[in-house]
């Protein structure tokens, strides 16, 4: 296995640029994830990554070898497609070992190889069956076995699970994670769904635009976000944006209120805005409760319930027109159309300047941003 450096890599079809300079350093072993919104660009780079799109500018290096100029096939790498795209004529094993029976293997060494994959991904079972015969989780384990059995340097994943359905993406999202387990490999995974990226990296790459807005563990993204756009795009439901204005500010606290929210002391570190300044408040809904007259945060009026059970997802609507929504505890009797009072911590709270970067860097416990034992990057 072996690493993988972007330096200053660049996408562009005629004057349009896609890919806006991204450099990316990715260890031995790391399981990283491209995140982005549609149009992001997270399934180009991971193209021009395997040699499927050319780069227009800077370079891809695999270990210590650029492979700019190499063939996807030269390039030691294994891709796994949203489509399966499995011969139907084919058996399970003959799937597998399609592409070492191209590359020339002897037949002894593919049915060695192919064996092994199967038990890896528990489908020895299904080596004699027609893809036609399997579920969708099945077909997407065959199409990763078939990555499998050419050991490559760097896996490649595109969208693997988003045609599997909502039980199965969370049991073969599982089989994922104990795939990289079991073979130490280095991965690269294009999602759009950031539950599958906060489960499953070691390090999250937020893309917007071209452009990389942030770069680090999972829990490092979520807890201490760079910019408005990565606090808005990590965590679900998406972290709540008000209006503020800065009462009083010193290098460790700055203190914001507005008219439907009371006055609440954010901690940072080292920031300094001046007074009356308009900072941008995020608070995310799971560290939103309702609160007593006494306790209150914030005022509204309920707009919206979900009840989930265990938790309800509520919408309130301010006076000023915006809203703020909360994960409250399913007992908790709220209607639509409520007054409500609502309470939650500067601790917890985000504070943005008008160009979107984040102006409160305040200390989070180490234990929070390291993943699976690796130091967080920040």
């Amino acid at each position: 296995m072996a690493g993988l450096n972007l330096s200053n890599v660049k996408k562009s079809y005629g004057k349009v640029d896609i890919i806006k300079g991204v450099d990316l350093e990715i260890m031995h072993g790391e399981f990283v994830v491209f995140v982005g919104p549609s149009g992001c660009g997270k399934s180009t780079l991971l193209r021009m990554i395997a040699g499927l799109e050319d780069i227009t500018d800077g370079t891809v290096a695999i270990g210590n070898k650029v492979v700019n100029d190499l063939q996807p096939k030269d390039r030691s790498i294994a891709m796994v497609f949203q489509s399966y795209a499995l011969f139907p004529h084919m058996t399970v094993g003959e799937n597998v070992g399609f592409g070492l029976k191209i590359a020339g293997e002897p037949k002894e060494q593919i049915a060695s190889k192919v064996k092994e994959a199967a038990r890896i991904l528990k489908m020895e079972n299904l080596l004699d069956r027609k893809p036609a015969e399997l579920s969708g989780g099945q077909r997407q384990r065959v199409a990763i076995g078939r990555a499998i059995v050419r050991k490559p340097d760097v896996f490649l994943f595109d969208e693997p699970l988003s045609n599997l359905d909502a039980a199965l993406r969370v049991n073969t999202r599982a089989e994922i994670a104990k795939l990289h387990r079991d073979l130490d490999a280095t991965m690269i995974y294009v999602t759009h769904d950031q539950v599958e990226a906060m489960t499953l990296a070691d390090r999250i790459v937020v893309l917007e635009a071209g452009k990389v807005r942030q770069y680090g563990a999972p829990l490092a993204l979520y807890h201490k976000p760079d910019n408005k756009f990565v606090a808005g795009f990590i965590g679900s439901p998406k972290m709540n944006f008000v209006n503020v204005t800065v009462d009083t500010a010193t290098s460790k606290s700055v203190t914001v209120s507005s008219r439907d929210i009371s006055k609440i002391v954010v901690p940072v570190d080292g920031s300094s805005v001046s007074k009356g300044t308009i900072l941008t408040l995020g608070i995310r809904p799971e560290h939103i409760s309702v609160a007593d007259g006494k306790s209150r945060t914030a005022k509204g009026t309920v707009e919206l319930i979900e009840r989930l059970g265990h938790q309800s997802y509520i919408e309130t609507k301010l006076s000023t027109g915006e809203s703020l929504s909360a994960l409250i505890d399913g007992t908790t009797l709220v209607s639509v159309s409520d007054a409500i009072s609502l309470g939650f911590a500067g601790d917890d709270c985000h504070l943005f300047l008008e160009n979107g970067e984040a102006l409160n860097k305040h200390k989070v416990p180490e234990v929070a941003l390291v993943k699976k034992g690796k130091k967080a990057v920040h």
